[in-house]
């Protein structure tokens, strides 16, 4: 969360002498007590508004909408691949060499590849995705397992003007919602007639308008993902915003689906081992049966290449319904390709489906017909002995058959839930270390007793993973009641290294403390090349992951953006209605206030939230730095603020403080110097600051607590704690006293 005067290069001298030492961090009032619903439905309509604004721009300027920021025709490998070295073969940016990578041959907009478009045709279903020549089936899959809640889909493809060619969607990031705005051009297949040899030229009579209508219209011109209904436009443009929101195509190749949901729908994922059920009978009750309620569900099994009844390894599938109809239980299940269908036991045209059965197909709602939809059975346990065992089901079971269930709950319904949030930039120890609690820690204020639900994550870092850490690095924590030694409960650990583990329980009023525990193991080996060598790297590519890094990082409360400040971009509404002038102006005021009176306060600058723009924040309250940047610690049972009622729009995307950090190269007994501050409008005599270099971050990694509570109840206050900064703070005491 940065002020305004951030977004300038920082007035030296004007950090307090504790502030480099600074080791607890209070919450940011910007991110307490959001209102799930509300703040899901301002995104919508921010959404919408930019759209209906812009399509009124272009009517009047009598042009279709292009995209310049995500523009296929002239900047086509900007979007379609990420960073490269050329002189390394292990490229990742795609699975493929490449040589062998998709090639699309055109840019085409959907008015060009379609005589009459739509968005949608009757809705959004599961049988209208069709995968692409990109590896995005965990994306696909969740779109299809998101068709299955009537409405769903539609809500977050938030507006459009077809007319035009723009159109809006929002996408869940961390802890905000961000707004995704594109233009209709998509990625084709097919060459343009002057690129076609002559015998192929013959072929089409060497008719060009006969070869455009014939040959490069309709679905299958396209060359990502598609929907099996002509004509229909919605699966490449939220494929297609998807890709934008993360850099690149090539950013979505591969991951789970259960991230795809959450980023879709700001649900919280759960990975379910299907060998760890302990009672199916309750299993299928309260989570199969809830499918399409409140949950969505996805399920694979482990092996590239690994085949099982028609069905692949390391490829995600949805489970669309769950029904119990003559006292057996189904699940209607379906590959993101839209063909390729499981054969075993109740797969279309099996042994199983005779004259009375038959008619089970309308109550479970499917057909016949390879179009990536099939039916399984999930049979009810087996009791031997008091005991649930699974080792005499068949192979053909549901959950026989697949390793990975993945779970994400719905959290908007009825609007219940409310939710707090607090990010930190946590400085790992260097391997080999312990790995232990006691590093991390955030404290939690329950003002009523309260469904909880507590969610520890990791940045979403697809934007930038060239050049993110070169660990893959996995979380886990314990709840404890505050002065108590035994645990409330422990987040689960059903899949290492995943995004986010979370833990679901009943918070009485009071005050608690979550342990963090967190392990890595070196997963990146590129980002040291990056960082050590970017001269043979596209500049203009680099320039923008580094910006999607330091603004994705700037959530956090102790984020140090003197590292980062080249590489922050300025949100046009900070820009808007002033020259750079009155910019410079308004920085100057807050910095020489900030100087004189020792960093307490700032005074308030109103300005408008940067939409889609995350960790920025443009309004900036008297209390905000005050909190901030206070040298004493207010013990954990102090009275927070009151948080926003609910309705309650936040200003801007939440995040955290102005640093508060020591810097990396002050070691703990070397205590940092204070300052000076020079006289405003004053050159200063000391030496600028030196950037300190990305390789000095490969052991931080940023973590979040999200706490999501009854919005009856209240919500909740998220502190936290770092025990390196602790140890930074006492080393300076010490140096001090003697």
């Amino acid at each position: 969360m940065l002020n305004l005067y951030s977004l300038f290069k920082p007035v030296l001298g004007t950090r307090s002498a504790n502030e480099s030492n600074k080791a607890t961090f209070s919450q940011p009032k910007l991110s307490t007590g959001l209102a799930v619903s509300n703040e899901l439905h301002t995104a919508l309509r921010q959404c919408e508004d930019t759209v209906d604004r812009i399509a009124q721009e272009c009517r009047a300027k009598n042009t279709r909408f292009r995209d310049v920021e995500f523009d296929l025709e002239n900047d086509a490998d900007l979007c379609l691949a990420g960073l490269y070295l050329p002189e390394l073969d292990n490229d990742q940016d795609f699975p493929l060499p490449p040589n062998e990578r998709p090639q699309p041959r055109d840019v085409l907009r959907v008015t060009q590849i379609f005589d009459n478009p739509s968005f949608f045709v009757d809705g959004a279903s599961s049988n209208d995705i069709v995968q692409g020549e990109l590896g995005t089936c965990w994306f696909l899959s969740a779109l299809a397992t998101m068709t299955t809640k009537k409405g769903l889909v539609e809500k977050f493809c938030v507006a459009r003007h077809e007319d035009v060619g723009i159109y809006g969607f929002i996408f869940f990031r961390d802890d905000h919602w961000v707004s995704i705005i594109i233009d209709d051009q998509l990625f084709t297949s097919i060459a343009k007639y002057e690129d076609l040899p002559p015998s192929v030229r013959q072929y089409y009579r060497n008719d060009k308008e006969f070869y455009n209508k014939s040959a490069r219209k309709g679905n299958h011109s396209i060359t990502f993902a598609k929907s099996a209904t002509e004509g229909e436009t919605w699966v490449p443009l939220i494929e297609k915003a998807y890709a934008k929101s993360h850099g690149d195509y090539s950013a979505v190749e591969g991951g789970f689906s259960t991230e795809a949901i959450e980023d879709l729908t700001g649900g919280i994922s759960t990975f379910i081992k299907t060998k760890d059920i302990f009672d199916i009978d309750k299993f299928w009750t309260e989570e199969l049966m809830n499918a399409t309620k409140d949950r969505l569900f996805g399920c694979s099994f482990r092996g590239v290449g690994r085949e099982k009844f028609g069905l692949f390894g390391a490829h995600a599938y949805s489970v669309l319904r769950a029904k119990e109809v003559e006292g057996k239980r189904f699940l209607v299940v379906r590959n993101p390709w839209g063909k390729s269908e499981w054969t075993g036991a109740w797969s279309d045209g099996s042994k199983e489906w005779n004259a009375e059965t038959f008619g089970l197909l309308p109550m479970l709602e499917h057909s016949f017909g390879n179009d990536g939809q099939f039916v399984m059975e999930c049979a009810p346990s087996v009791l031997d002995s008091g005991f649930l065992r699974l080792t005499t089901r068949s192979d053909s079971d549901f959950l026989q058959c697949w390793d990975d269930i993945e779970r994400t709950l719905l959290l908007d319904e009825g609007g219940n839930w409310i939710a707090s949030s607090h990010w930190l930039r946590v400085n790992a120890r260097p391997l080999p270390s312990a790995w232990t609690y006691g590093d991390v820690c955030f404290t939690i204020k329950i003002p009523q007793t309260t469904s909880a639900i507590i969610v520890l994550s990791q940045l979403d870092s697809r934007s930038f993973k060239r050049i993110s850490s070169p660990f893959e690095w996995m979380f886990d924590f314990k709840v404890f009641k505050r002065g108590q030694n035994l645990p409330l409960g422990e987040s689960a650990q059903n899949r290492f290294f995943s995004r986010s583990v979370n833990l679901e329980l009943v918070l009485d009023e009071g005050d608690y403390i979550v342990h963090v525990r967190f392990d890595r193991k070196p997963n990146n080996p590129l980002a040291q090349k990056y960082i050590e060598d970017c001269s043979n790297v596209d500049q203009r590519k680099l320039s923008r992951v580094r910006m999607a890094k330091a603004q994705s990082q700037s959530i956090a409360s102790n984020f140090k953006k003197e590292l980062h400040f080249e590489d922050l971009g300025v949100p046009m509404q900070e820009l808007a209605g002033l020259d750079l002038e009155d910019v410079q102006k308004k920085a100057a005021a807050a910095n020489s206030t900030n100087s004189a009176i020792g960093d307490a306060t700032v005074p308030k600058i109103d300005a408008a939230p940067a939409q889609g723009v995350p960790g920025l924040v443009l309004q900036v309250t008297v209390s905000d730095v005050a909190s901030a940047n206070s040298n004493e610690n207010p013990p954990a049972d102090t009275p927070a603020e009151e948080p926003p009622k609910e309705g309650k729009v936040a200003e801007a995307s939440s995040g955290g403080k102005p640093d508060s950090a020591r810097s990396a190269d002050v070691q703990p007994s070397q205590p940092a110097p204070t300052p000076t501050a020079p006289a405003v409008g004053a050159a200063s005599t000391e030496a600028p600051a030196q950037k300190e270099p990305d390789s000095a971050e490969d052991n931080v990694v940023f973590m979040g607590l999200r706490v999501y509570t009854d919005k009856n109840a209240g919500a909740a206050v998220i502190g936290g704690q770092l025990r390196h900064e602790m140890d930074a703070a006492l080393a300076s005491s010490v140096k001090t006293i003697s």
